[in-house]
């Protein structure tokens, strides 16, 4: 393995762990949405925090989630002429269009979410929806680190679309585990069938 690939692996590596890092964010958001559904309709006192939670948890696992799928090459493409090219061809038309498109959209949500996160930081706002005051500043702070980390996996398929012009195949990718076990099943099949 070449230092590229193990550079490309890493990265991947690193957005799939922030990914499934802020996927148990699911977990808080249904245990804190099931809870206000009892109070409210259980007991007629519903909170006053659920719906600032709901939303900026839902965000949160949104924005934070988006160096994940790109890792995994689940986001959504036109590919239906696209799968019909050659790797080499593929990758230099990605190559094209993660620095026409990719790049300044993600370097402008960092710079930005970087701003507006650091001001909400600093004046440490809190939500005006809510008699609370549940903090708002810490999901402001998460568009900063959420175009950091999509930009860095930005890098990383830059350098699999260098990589795939120079050999002419695309690096593979890792799979989740229901992926697997959907291969798994399939190679169960087609060995019982032989």
């Amino acid at each position: 393995m070449t230092k590229l690939e193990e550079l490309i692996f890493f990265i991947d590596n690193l957005s799939v762990s922030v990914g499934r890092s802020f996927a148990w964010c699911i977990i808080v958001l249904i245990l804190g949405t099931c809870y206000e559904v009892f109070m409210r309709y259980g007991f007629g006192n519903p909170t006053s925090w659920a719906f600032d939670m709901s939303y900026m948890l839902y965000g949160t696992i949104f924005m934070m989630a988006g160096a994940y799928t790109l890792a995994r090459g689940g986001h959504v493409r036109g590919d239906f002429l696209y799968r019909r090219l050659k790797p080499k061809t593929q990758a230099k038309i990605d190559l094209v269009l993660y620095i026409l498109f990719f790049f300044p959209g993600i370097l402008a949500m960092f710079f930005s979410g970087y701003e507006y996160g650091m001001a909400a930081f600093k004046l440490r706002e809190v939500s005006v929806n809510s008699p609370v005051g549940v903090p708002v500043w810490p999901i402001k702070l998460v568009i900063l680190f959420s175009g950091f980390f999509l930009l860095v996996q930005g890098c990383a398929e830059v350098m699999r679309c260098i990589h795939c012009i120079k050999t002419g195949n695309w690096l593979q990718r890792g799979v989740d585990v229901s992926e697997r076990a959907l291969n798994i099943k399939k190679n169960l099949r087609t060995d019982l069938v032989d």
